[in-house]
């Protein structure tokens, strides 16, 4: 900007016009590998979490379920531990039993903690473990004190799915902290450079340093 002196004499050049944008290092394409990363990262724990819960939930064979006191054939892989499952939870509280005739002694146990799952409106209750000394079809039949549904289906890995839900949160965190740094970090280099290039664009004085002394007119200045 001009700056008018006592004098009548501008010095100083005009307004500088503003630094185009594309001019400034690093490049506005950073902010969308900001987001684009952000997105990814948050793509990647929404889907770990999408299938934590799915094989949780896929961990009880509702479509083969069979009410107390009647049995139901399955068949068991040599040395692969399934779970036996009772719905609802209230009849896990009281006496449960299963059988499966031929699997041999010590194939049936009762598990050491308690693991619930819920599928659609149903809980269900993890109430024995089977492993089988060899593969073959085996006829399961189990008995309650209250009515309840049993069901075959996988020994639950708790600390798989632990893991995986850390892990999805874990991606969250680096998404908001990747996307925040790149953001922060591209915004600041930017101005810095925006400085530079306005400070090296600037022109010096028209006519030199503004003149010194009393204004003419005055007392001890021109014209007196």
């Amino acid at each position: 900007m001009a700056i008018q002196t006592p004098w009548g004499t501008p010095y100083g050049g005009p307004p500088l016009p503003p630094v185009p944008a594309k001019d400034l290092r690093p490049r506005r394409v950073w902010y969308l590998v900001a987001a684009l990363v952000a997105l990814v990262l948050v793509g990647a724990g929404v889907v770990l979490i999408v299938v934590t819960v799915k094989d949780t939930v896929d961990a009880v064979d509702a479509a083969r379920t069979f009410p107390a006191g009647d049995s139901r054939t399955f068949h068991l892989v040599q040395g692969e531990t399934k779970a036996i499952y009772v719905s609802p939870s209230a009849a896990a509280e009281g006496v449960v039993d299963c059988r499966v005739p031929g699997l041999g002694s010590g194939s049936l146990a009762r598990p050491s903690g308690t693991f619930h799952i819920t599928v659609g409106s149903r809980t269900w209750d993890r109430v024995f473990e089977v492993r089988a000394a060899r593969s073959g079809d085996y006829t399961l039949t189990c008995t309650a004190q209250r009515p309840a549904e049993f069901a075959l289906g996988d020994r639950p890995h708790v600390a798989t799915m632990v893991g995986g839900i850390l892990t999805a949160i874990g991606c969250f965190l680096a998404a908001f902290a990747g996307g925040t740094a790149i953001t922060v970090v591209t915004a600041v280099r930017r101005g810095r450079h925006r400085r530079r290039l306005t400070a090296a664009r600037a022109p010096g004085p028209q006519w030199g340093p503004p003149p010194t002394g009393p204004a003419p007119g005055q007392p001890g200045g021109p014209w007196t």
